[in-house]
């Protein structure tokens, strides 16, 4: 294995409250000594949970593991609406609600599962004109967002307290779970907003992968042990092996035979050297015996063997 590929992974934090996803970047390229380094999936600073950091080669893999679904723990504050769709925005309107009925709420559930459209809010990073939206609410301006379609895998009501439902959400990608919860509020006509929110997981990686964030910010622990391989972004995949001929032929990026032919037939699949390591993301050609590059981890990719005169 080359130098640049064990300088590859991905590492798993529990962002802590009111750091930005950007923050826990940041430390983990100086804690690491690594420049190139990215995440899967912005965390709002009030929310904490799990944050994948890309780490070298793995950042080739960010479009691939931000497609996987996303579970998230969110606690709503019903009868409150904010400018932020989270109760550290500016009130807009506050209605009593002293309980809320289980199967109302169930019901105004049921109605967000599946594919759902949202507008952005005003508090996002998403883009308009080159700026952030977030941006530009600050400065007090509202512009007109496109509401985008959203899969809702699933919504379970874990507890009712009084105003308050505790919701495990498990999403796709692009789900703002605080205009989720603004959008439920109004369903049931008394408004809501989020009052804590945790991510549990993203794809295969779960809150028990994850690195504290004290011990991010604040252990002088060796961090690389930390660090898993880049094919766990990948773990429910189909893998493929090639043998050393086939290997430097993908990663010349041309398609190489797959001896014995892949049990599957068509698809993406990760692509192996007969060492171990993973060398890219392919798509299965030929009935499973063929393997076309779609993307090329370079540093994994073993060297042409040359062997002694």
């Amino acid at each position: 294995m080359s130098l640049e590929s064990a300088r590859s992974g991905i590492l798993v934090v529990d962002k802590g409250r009111g750091a930005t996803s950007f923050d826990a970047v940041a430390i983990v390229r100086r804690r690491l000594g690594v420049r190139r380094i990215g995440h899967a999936g912005t965390l709002d600073p009030d929310a904490t949970g799990v944050l994948p950091i890309l780490v070298g080669e793995a950042t080739k893999l960010t479009p691939y593991l931000v497609d996987q679904d996303k579970e998230y723990v969110a606690t709503l504050r019903f009868g409150l609406t904010t400018d932020t769709h989270d109760v550290s925005g500016r009130v807009l309107s506050e209605t009593r609600v002293d309980d809320l009925a289980p199967a109302r709420l169930e019901e105004a559930c049921r109605s967000f599962v599946g594919h759902i459209r949202q507008v952005p809010p005003m508090y996002s990073a998403v883009h308009h004109q080159g700026r952030r939206l977030y941006e530009l609410a600050r400065e007090g301006i509202e512009v007109e967002r496109a509401a985008r379609e959203v899969f809702i895998r699933s919504i379970v009501i874990e507890k009712i307290d009084g105003p308050r439902a505790t919701l495990r959400i498990v999403c796709g990608k692009g789900t703002y779970v605080r205009v989720l919860a603004a959008d439920l509020g109004a369903a049931l006509g008394c408004g809501a907003a989020v009052e804590h929110l945790v991510r549990w997981r993203v794809g295969p990686f779960d809150l028990g992968d994850a690195v504290s964030w004290s011990e991010l910010t604040q252990s002088r622990s060796e961090l690389w042990s930390r660090v898993r391989p880049v094919e766990a972004a990948l773990a429910g995949w189909p893998s493929v092996r090639l043998d050393g001929p086939a290997a430097v032929t993908f990663g010349h990026g041309q398609a190489a035979d797959v001896v014995p032919a892949a049990a599957a037939t068509e698809g993406l699949v990760r692509v192996h050297d007969t060492d171990g390591p993973m060398i890219g993301v392919g798509e299965l050609l030929a009935g499973g015996s063929k393997v076309k590059p779609v993307r090329i981890l370079h540093a994994d990719r073993p060297r042409t063997r040359i062997l002694p005169a």
